[in-house]
């Protein structure tokens, strides 16, 4: 189950993301930006600052810039912790240059939103959360403190105190919301791109699966010659060594262990040979090959199939595509999993669209998360219960993200309703989902080996 098995890229560790080089050229931006500042400042505007213990701390950044690039490969990774010294060291730079030029005074004072920012986006919560309170006493401390700057009259350049005091808020304001912002717009991209990831191994696994029906049962059409062969060989052995007991016996072995392997090759072959009837099938068919592994759970699964009303239509002969099979199967799993006693399974067809609608009589979908139901992990937070409906199961919500996705792909609309009273009616239940194809991007294109009864008869080679 891909929830279950894709739990461990949920857990993965993000803080080695960050290139040490990132960070770097960064800084040394930063730098460039600091000292031509100071230059414009002193000479352009004729500021009095403190210059020699300003030049001193764009120093220890510049310092800190050469130690960290000659220390270390260029392509260093950093840890969490070295990429959280890093955002420290950034803020506390930052601050001591403030006080120097001004404190709040200084317009560059927000330019400490920076390392916060950066933060949100590739640390955890508690480091974020350390370089977000530092920022924030830094900015405090600036506020009540701070070197003035002069101008040419000698005078000191301050803003009135009530500006003074909503720059000191609007930058802690900025402190708390870019951080919550950045981090939950970057959590989503991670989860989209995990979520993205696991659709891309359930298809591949499912496309495996199907070469691989294809190639056991190629494997029993090209070896029954043989095995046949040999059981007519050792049942004729047989009868001319009915007078000698110990060959016999060995003759009766061989025709006995050859239909061992006929009967294994037969059992792992059950989809058919690579040929036409493995890529198409009849909608029915199909969809009850997507259900099969949930048939046996203890809940039966109830197929209602036939054509919308006023259609007179056969039943649509479909493309076995591995994303449309997978997509129902994880649907089905889902209604299973939740129904208390039966699913339905309702296969409509007019001349222009299939309609498959999978229902059960479990309590529905939650309705806080009708709107949210298809995107990844996204859960319904009652454990307890759920562990009891799905033993050994823990749902992240990635199962409907990717049924949805790969049916999605194939061309499907898919619509999700509640109805919550879990009535037993033959098609209707807890949870509904609806799936909808156009028919065209189902049925085999005119021309596409329609005639053609089976493909070629190819020979194994190694």
């Amino acid at each position: 189950m891909e929830d279950t098995e894709f739990q461990m890229f949920q857990d993965r560790q993000r803080s080695n993301w960050v290139r040490l080089r990132t960070l770097v050229v960064i800084r040394w931006i930063a730098i460039a930006g600091q000292t031509i500042a100071m230059l414009v400042a002193i000479y352009g505007y004729r500021l009095d600052i403190e210059e020699g213990l300003a030049a001193v701390t764009i120093g220890a950044s510049v310092l800190a810039n050469l130690f960290t690039t000659f220390l270390n490969p260029e392509n260093k990774r950093l840890s969490e912790r070295q990429a959280t010294l890093m955002m420290v060291f950034d803020v506390f730079q930052l601050g001591a240059l403030l006080y120097l030029t001004g404190g709040l005074n200084n317009p560059f004072a927000l330019l400490i939103l920076a390392p916060v920012t950066i933060s949100a986006t590739v640390l955890h919560l508690r480091s974020t959360a350390i370089v977000g309170a530092l920022a924030i006493v830094v900015i405090s401390l600036l506020g009540l403190t701070s070197l003035p700057i002069r101008g040419p009259t000698d005078l000191p350049l301050i803003l009135p105190p009530i500006f003074e005091f909503g720059y000191w808020l609007a930058l802690v304001i900025g402190v708390v919301f870019l951080s919550v912002y950045a981090r939950q717009v970057t959590n989503e991209m991670h989860a989209m791109g995990d979520a993205l990831l696991a659709t891309q191994l359930a298809l591949a696994r499912e496309q495996k699966l199907t070469d691989l029906g294809g190639v056991v049962a190629a494997a029993a059409h090209e070896l029954g010659t043989p095995l046949a062969t040999i059981k007519l060989v050792s049942s004729e052995l047989m009868e001319e060594l009915a007078d000698n007991p110990d060959l016999y016996d060995d003759a009766r072995l061989i025709r006995s262990q050859a239909d061992r392997c006929r009967d294994i090759l037969r059992s792992m072959g059950r989809a058919g040979k690579d040929d036409l009837h493995l890529k198409r099938a009849p909608l029915e068919t199909v969809v009850q090959e997507a259900a099969e592994p949930h048939q046996d759970r203890g809940k039966p699964v109830l197929f209602e199939i036939g054509p919308e009303p006023d259609c007179d239509d056969l039943q649509p002969v479909v493309y076995r595509r591995p994303e449309v099979i997978h997509g129902l199967r994880n649907l089905v799993q889902n209604a299973v999993d939740f129904a208390r006693d039966e699913v339905h399974v309702s296969v409509r067809w007019s001349p222009t669209t299939v309609t498959i609608r999978i229902s059960d009589d479990g309590p529905g979908f939650p309705a806080h998360l009708i709107g949210r139901i298809g995107d990844p992990f996204v859960t319904n937070r009652r454990a307890s219960e759920d562990r009891q409906r799905r033993p050994g199961y823990e749902g992240m919500g990635l199962g409907l993200f990717i049924a949805k996705t790969l049916l999605e792909r194939s061309g499907a609309r898919l619509s999700f309703a509640s109805d919550g009273g879990g009535r037993k009616e033959r098609s209707y239940g807890g949870a509904i989902v609806q799936v909808v194809w156009p028919i065209d991007r189902l049925r085999p294109r005119k021309g596409d080996g329609e005639t053609a009864a089976l493909g070629e008869n190819r020979p194994i080679t190694a």
